[in-house]
């Protein structure tokens, strides 16, 4: 427990240091080069992907436990330090809030363009034809999405199964950001990496329902339409988890988010979640943020404190 709050807290503080050697560059480093290998040597793409995610999450469970346990071997407090810094590296409180808080800040400022290349840093849709509307719009999305993806899944996998576990996870995070695409290279390549990134976060996405929503009550938003609309329009969307946190997201803050998005000039009707009481505006991305760091902390609280009534 110990171990894990520390790590949260050096996330906070630090973030991600552009310059450092992040275990996930160098996951995806090794992803590139062995889809390469694996596309040249195995025709069969679906085999190959299979291939690909067992490798690439099992050698990142083996090689973290492994690195982990020596470091224990030299003494406990480099083994412990071992284990805070992968943790550490798996979250990412600080960074969600940086890349967002940017994306507000440029629209604070009037500054459209430079709101759109901002934004483009974070989401995977065409950002340059983005009203201001739309471009608060997908920060919000993003806020609520990533909330799962890189805070409360990596931590519930480190609560689970130690650092380690947390690195598998960001392992399967990383492998469906890179090849779990429905298009033509990645359909059948990428099957494997988006269901098992869909199983991953399968019971996280559910847990934000409950954390999203008591973090909006205690940030005086409306937690129980957070809670509601998590219920009625969490499952519209084609994504099995990512509708549920935007959902609630929409229901805090009384806004409707989806619709048209593009990719690569080409259209993605996203069904609309929440009532839309509210027009989409800046402001809802800072509430967005806050909204966020209040239930990280509830997951931190949460999660030492059943470990520890588990303890005793």
């Amino acid at each position: 427990m110990t171990i894990i709050i520390i790590s949260f807290f050096c996330d906070l503080v630090l973030g991600d240091p552009r310059w450092f050697p992040h275990p996930v560059r160098i996951i995806g480093f090794f992803i590139r080069h062995l889809e390469n290998f694996l596309r040249k040597y195995i025709f069969n793409l679906k085999i190959s992907g299979i291939i690909l995610t067992v490798l690439v999450v099992g050698l990142t469970y083996i090689l973290v436990w492994g690195i982990i346990k020596a470091g224990y071997q030299v003494n406990h407090f480099f083994g412990a330090a071992l284990e805070v810094f992968f943790i550490y590296t798996a979250i990412a409180v600080k960074d969600l809030k940086a890349h967002t808080m940017l994306v507000y800040r440029r629209l604070k400022d009037n500054d459209l363009v430079q709101a759109r290349d901002a934004l483009s840093q974070v989401v995977g849709r065409d950002t340059g034809n983005l009203d201001e509307k739309e471009v608060a719009r997908a920060a919000v999305e993003t806020v609520g999405e990533n909330f799962v993806d890189g805070i409360l899944s990596p931590l519930f996998y480190a609560f689970i199964g130690g650092a380690s576990l947390a690195l598998a996870y960001k392992a399967v995070s990383t492998l469906d950001s890179m090849v779990g695409y429905k298009n033509k290279r990645y359909i059948d390549f990428g099957w494997a990496s988006a269901r098992l990134d869909d199983l991953a976060n399968y019971i996280p996405a559910r847990l934000s329902v409950l954390f999203l929503s008591l973090g909006s009550w205690i940030c005086g938003q409306d937690g129980s339409s957070a809670f509601r609309l998590a219920l009625r329009d969490g499952r519209k969307n084609v994504s099995p988890n990512s509708g549920l946190p935007e959902a609630a997201m929409a229901g805090a803050l009384g806004v409707r988010l989806g619709g048209v998005n593009f990719y690569n000039s080409a259209a993605k009707v996203e069904p609309y979640i929440g009532d839309g009481v509210c027009q989409l505006e800046a402001r809802h991305i800072l509430e967005g943020i806050r909204i966020v760091y209040v239930s990280s902390f509830l997951v931190l609280l949460s999660g030492t404190g059943l470990i520890g009534m588990l303890k005793h």
